[in-house]
């Protein structure tokens, strides 16, 4: 009888163990940028993934009638972009892409009174806020596995999640939003460790 419990016990670890490695390691590694998506910036230019420069990114998706915790992350992000600026990083190997999940409410001019609330203008280099058709953005979301639905109120409900990438545009680390879940420190640290 013990043996049975032992194997029992023994099947149940190993299964919670591949489950995390799953999660954390597998998963993470399938995780991202699809090279077909085009998307328009907030001043209207267009954005093609397929044509980007290899820089270390941090995603962020976003909606701008979110009450805390979106524009809560964008804040923080812009006082780890003040740190990326001071090692003269942020723009030429470092790159902040904020996308909004709610493009049919948050049009251009709407993003860009977003970006600018955090300090963010046409001409400003290595901070993207991007727009696409809902289609894209669904695509883009999933391939993250971020997830947001409109229950029918505009207040969309959606996981709390960031994303820091390599050069290659594939996820290494992913961290929290909102005051709590994003610790500049410690994103900032991570950012200065992969371009080093």
């Amino acid at each position: 009888m013990k043996k049975i419990y032992l194997t029992l016990i023994s099947l149940f670890i190993i299964c919670v163990g591949a489950g995390i490695l799953y999660l954390t390691v597998y998963r993470q590694a399938k995780m991202e940028l699809p090279r077909d998506i085009t998307m328009e910036t907030a001043w209207g230019d267009e954005y093609r993934f397929s044509e980007m420069k290899p820089k270390v990114r941090l995603l962020e998706f976003i909606y701008t009638n979110c009450p805390d915790i979106c524009p809560n992350t964008t804040f923080q992000m812009k006082k780890v972009r003040d740190k990326l600026e001071n090692q003269h990083v942020f723009g030429n190997k470092v790159e902040f892409i904020t996308i909004t999940i709610d493009p049919k409410r948050d049009t251009a001019e709407k993003l860009q009174a977003y970006a600018k609330t955090f300090g963010v203008d046409k001409g400003d280099q290595g901070w993207i806020f991007l727009r696409g058709s809902e289609d894209d953005t669904k695509k883009l979301a999933d391939t993250f596995n971020f997830q947001y639905r409109d229950p029918g109120n505009g207040m969309i409900i959606h996981t709390t999640s960031t994303y820091l990438l390599d050069e290659n545009n594939h996820v290494i680390k992913q961290f929290g939003m909102g005051e709590k879940g994003f610790r500049q420190q410690d994103v900032y640290e991570a950012i200065m460790n992969k371009i080093k």
